[in-house]
C-alpha cells in the first residue's frame, strides 16, 4: 500500500490482512506518549495509527480506545429489526475505528516492538507465509491469536464423548452445541449415505459417521473450512468414512440424508467468519431447498438446522421459510425445536435481548412428495437444551 507518514508521503508497505479489510491511506507514527483522547479522535477522522512503542501499551490503549467507542455507541431502537440494523451499523463503526492501530511485522511474523509475543505460528496459518515486511491491524492480530488458541486447544463436543473438534482461523467454531445434539437425536432415515453442506469444522459429518452412516460427503465453499474439516476428519480417525470435497453447495449424485445448517441471518457478510451467520439474501437456504429434491434418493430426507432469530427481528417473515419449503417440492416430516444455550440468549445487556430471548432452533426433517409423513404445521417433537 502507499502510505504517507506525518504529513509526507513516505513511499510503500505491505498491508496484512486476512480478513481482505483494505488498508488505510494515511498512517502516522505514535508512540506510549500520546493520549488516548488523541489516538481515538484521530483514529475516528481515519488516520492509522503506526505503533512504535511496547506492545502491552498498544493493547491498553486499543482497549481504552475501544471503552470511548463503546459510550459513543448508538442508544437502543424500539423495534427489533431497527435494533439489529442499528446494532450491525454499530458493530461496523466499531470494527473501523479500533482497526486504525497498527502494528509491524518482520519477513518471518516476528513483531519488532518491545515485549511482543511469539505470533509467528498464529499468522502462518491465518495468512500464509510471510510476503516480506509489513504492517498489519492490532485488532486482527489479536483475533489471529485466539483463533489459534481455538485451534490448538480444540472445542470438546460432548456427544462425541468428550471428542475435539479444532477450528481454523475464519472458521466458525462449534460452541453452539444445540445443533449438533440435534443432529445426533434425531432418527436417521433407512440408507448408509449422507452428505453434509457447508460442513464448516466438519462436525456435523463427524457426528453422522459416529452415528453409523458409512459414506459421508462434506462440502463447503470455503478453501480454509475444507482444510479445517479434513484435519478434524483424520484427528478423529474417520478419513476413510467422510470425504471432505470443496463444492458449491451439493457434490455430485444422491444420498439418503442430507444436512444442511446455513447461516440462520439474511444480511451481508463483512468477514470471513460472518459467512457462518449471514446468508445475503437468503440465497444459500434457498439453492438447498430447491436442489435438495434433486439429490436425494427415494425415501431419503433433508434435515435442515436453522434458527428462527431471523424471523423474531423480522428480517424473514414468518412464513417465509415453510413457504420456500412448499415451493421446492418437499414436505415438512416433523420438526423438533430447542432453545439456545450461548450466553447472550439470557444477557439483558445484549442489544438483541429482546428477540433472542424467544430464540429457538429447529431440526425440519424434509421429504419429497413421495416420502411417509406429513407437513406439520407446528412442533411435533421437541428436545431439551440438557447437555452441558
Amino acid at each position: 500500500m502507499a502510505w504517507t507518514l506525518e504529513g509526507r508521503l513516505e513511499g510503500t508497505a505491505r498491508w496484512y490482512s486476512a480478513n481482505g479489510t483494505p488498508h488505510p491511506q494515511h498512517i502516522v507514527s505514535v508512540a506510549d506518549t500520546i493520549s488516548v483522547a488523541a489516538a481515538h479522535r484521530m483514529m475516528a477522522e481515519g488516520t492509522a495509527l503506526l505503533w512504535t512503542g511496547d506492545y502491552p501499551s498498544a493493547r491498553r490503549l486499543l482497549a481504552a480506545v475501544g471503552r470511548r467507542a463503546e459510550r459513543a455507541s448508538q442508544p437502543r431502537a424500539q423495534s427489533p429489526t431497527d435494533a439489529f440494523l442499528l446494532h450491525r451499523r454499530d458493530q461496523a463503526r466499531r470494527a473501523r475505528l479500533l482497526g486504525m492501530l497498527l502494528i509491524p511485522y518482520d519477513d518471518d511474523w516476528t513483531i519488532p516492538l518491545r515485549r511482543a509475543p511469539r505470533v509467528q505460528e498464529a499468522c502462518l496459518h491465518a495468512h500464509g507465509p510471510s510476503a516480506g515486511a509489513g504492517v498489519g491491524s492490532l485488532r486482527e492480530l489479536l483475533g489471529v491469536i485466539g483463533a489459534h488458541e481455538w485451534r490448538t486447544k480444540g472445542v470438546e463436543i460432548p456427544v462425541l464423548g468428550g471428542g475435539r473438534i479444532h477450528p481454523h482461523y475464519g472458521v466458525f467454531s462449534p460452541v453452539r452445541g444445540e445443533y449438533v445434539d440435534l443432529v445426533a437425536e434425531a432418527e436417521l432415515p433407512p440408507g448408509a449415505t449422507a452428505f453434509d453442506i457447508g460442513t464448516g469444522t466438519g462436525v456435523l459429518s463427524v457426528v453422522l459417521a459416529r452415528r453409523g452412516l458409512r459414506h459421508v460427503v462434506a462440502t463447503d465453499h470455503d478453501v480454509r473450512a475444507v482444510h479445517c474439516a479434513r484435519d478434524n476428519v483424520a484427528r478423529l480417525g474417520l478419513a476413510t468414512r467422510v470425504a471432505v470435497r470443496h463444492a458449491d453447495l451439493f457434490p455430485a449424485g444422491r444420498a439418503h440424508l442430507i444436512v444442511c445448517n446455513p447461516p440462520w441471518l439474511p444480511g451481508r457478510p463483512r468477514t470471513p467468519l460472518d459467512q457462518a451467520v449471514y446468508d445475503p439474501d437468503s440465497r444459500m437456504l434457498r439453492r438447498f431447498l430447491t436442489g435438495l429434491p434433486h439429490h436425494l434418493e427415494p425415501g431419503g430426507e433433508g434435515w435442515l438446522i436453522l434458527s428462527d432469530l431471523a424471523e423474531r427481528l423480522g428480517l424473514r417473515g414468518r412464513t417465509e421459510l415453510e413457504d420456500a419449503i412448499a415451493a421446492a417440492g418437499l414436505r415438512v416430516l416433523s420438526r423438533t425445536v430447542t432453545k439456545p444455550r450461548h450466553p447472550r440468549a439470557t444477557d439483558p445487556s445484549d442489544p438483541l435481548h429482546r428477540a433472542r430471548s424467544g430464540e429457538t432452533t429447529s431440526l425440519w426433517r424434509l421429504g419429497t412428495a413421495g416420502t411417509s409423513g406429513g407437513r406439520v404445521a407446528g412442533v411435533v417433537g421437541s428436545a431439551t437444551s440438557g447437555r452441558g
